[in-house]
């Protein structure tokens, strides 16, 4: 009902009951601490509302008094006497919806303290994401300790083999040593590093939907998980109407935007540690073609002798962690595809802007501009003021998910040079073989080093197709100035008056 017919509607409750009457308003509110302790839905399901209680006595909104809703109201509250308002269900729906910090049929999920509790489980999966990153950082920098290990060892065995013991033992025995003791210490940070990977969540975005949807947590209390809830009933029409919408519905609705945005930071953050799994994987792949490379040279080199068990060894610890790394390879290859795609598609959706700026661009939706902005002499300035700097924390929140977007770029392409310097030692490896030994072998030994030649060359070209994109994406993100100047907002004067302060880099 609207207009007079709403008014005649309500008048015509109020004379049957003997009571006032109230419609739906912001300022429509019960005692706060009080809502806290009630079950919101339960008074939804017994159809009333608390508007005041002080010394026994209560004010209830409820669309049909009557005794025993009295004797309800008065066991609830502790009260021994009840004072009744009347009202229509639609209203009596939109008060209780509006305490509860909703919009209209937006779900127990969609108020903005539960939102707020999402993103801060997002945040901490983020924190994780961050804490995988640093260890598999720590496990490649054991990586390089093992091959630098091995390199000692290499020179060590190479001089015992070459020229024997003797006074060389001197130099021999403590390169052997430092060797072992280098190779040791990477492998134990590498090993937990290692484990990572069976405890990754999969990298799933539900998929921002404008607000139309709540994402919602369940199993919070072991390993929250994230879904979205059910489509709302109207949410789509409220949103298309934006500049006709209250300054709470807006701040409702864009505490739901940074909860999305957030989701799509914790998503980007899962496929950067994927990635650098990759990475780390990749290292392990070029350590291993280390181990193989040196068994093979030591093999023909020395052909058959009393260290052909050490290095067949060789060759098959290192076949083993190549194995491996490549098979962190083709399980995280996905993660930079999936990366990229997202990062476009993101990319190309509507932003806060589309609906806060109808003058600047379309609004969606078949009404364009359906009213003016709802301003009230109450509502300055400090109801606008609360939404500006809802606003402004979700204008905010969308930079760190651009920044977000391309951290993800430049780690995709990270990984792609990863690809390229892997490539690089198993085609540097196959090229030494084929040249050092072309006189020594035959057709087998010369099909293995054209085999490593073109996979080399294969993962290069792949690092490359990885790189290139990335690195043309990262030239459209211009996030790297000297100086920074920063708008300062003060929502209770027109924003031309508002302040700038500059960070200056060569100040700093």
């Amino acid at each position: 009902m609207r207009g007079l017919d709403k008014y005649q509607a309500l008048a015509g409750l109020g004379e049957r009951y003997g009571c006032s009457w109230v419609e739906y308003q912001e300022s429509v509110t019960g005692p706060q601490l009080l809502l806290w302790k009630l079950d919101m839905a339960q008074l939804r399901a017994e159809g009333w509302f608390p508007r005041a209680v002080d010394e026994g006595r209560a004010t209830v909104i409820t669309t049909e008094p009557s005794a025993a809703l009295a004797a309800k109201v008065c066991k609830t509250l502790g009260v021994q006497e009840i004072e009744f308002q009347v009202t229509l269900p639609d209203d009596l729906m939109r008060i209780l919806e509006h305490n509860q910090d909703l919009n209209p049929n937006f779900p127990s999920t969609g108020g903005r303290t539960p939102l707020a509790k999402v993103r801060t489980y997002l945040a901490g999966r983020r924190s994780l994401f961050a804490h995988y990153r640093t260890l598999l950082a720590k496990s490649r920098t054991g990586l390089a300790f093992i091959r630098t290990g091995l390199s000692f060892i290499t020179i060590a065995l190479l001089f015992f083999r070459l020229v024997g013991a003797g006074y060389y033992l001197f130099m021999e025995v403590p390169l052997l040593i430092s060797g072992i003791i280098m190779a040791y210490d990477g492998l134990k940070w590498y090993l937990p590093a290692r484990a990572i990977y069976a405890t990754l969540p999969p990298c799933v975005d539900s998929g921002a939907t404008g607000g139309t949807t709540v994402l919602e947590t369940c199993d919070e209390y072991l390993a929250p998980e994230f879904r979205r809830s059910d489509p709302v009933v109207g949410a789509k029409a409220q949103r298309d109407k934006w500049t006709s919408m209250s300054p709470v519905m807006r701040r409702r609705f864009l505490a739901s935007d940074r909860t999305d945005l957030a989701e799509e930071r914790t998503v980007l953050a899962c496929f950067r540690t994927r990635m650098a799994k990759v990475r780390t994987g990749l290292a392990f792949t070029r350590t291993g073609f280390a181990f193989v490379s040196l068994g093979l040279g030591m093999l023909r080199q020395f052909q058959t002798s009393r260290w052909l068990i050490f290095d067949l060894g060789l060759i098959g610890i290192g076949a083993v962690m190549a194995l491996e790394g490549f098979f962190w390879y083709l399980r995280g290859r996905n993660a930079g595809v999936e990366g990229l795609a997202s990062v476009r598609q993101k990319g190309s959706m509507s932003t806060i802007w589309d609906y806060f700026f109808p003058h600047s661009h379309v609004l969606p939706g078949v009404v364009k501009n359906p009213m003016a902005l709802p301003v009230k002499s109450s509502h300055a300035p400090g109801i606008w003021a609360t939404t500006g700097v809802a606003l402004e924390r979700t204008v905010l929140a969308e930079r760190r998910n651009v920044m977000a977007r391309l951290r993800t770029v430049m780690a995709r392409a990270r990984t792609g040079f990863a690809f390229i310097r892997t490539g690089f030692s198993l085609f540097s490896i196959g090229v030494v073989f084929l040249l050092f030994f072309k006189d020594t072998g035959g057709t087998g030994w010369a099909v293995f080093n054209y085999l490593m030649i073109v996979l080399g060359l294969f993962l290069v070209a792949d690092g490359f197709a990885w790189s290139v994109p990335a690195e043309r994406t990262r030239r459209q993100f211009p996030y790297c100035y000297g100086d920074m100047e920063i708008t300062i907002p003060d929502y209770g004067i027109p924003a031309r008056f508002w302040k700038t302060v500059v960070f200056s880099n060569d100040e700093a």
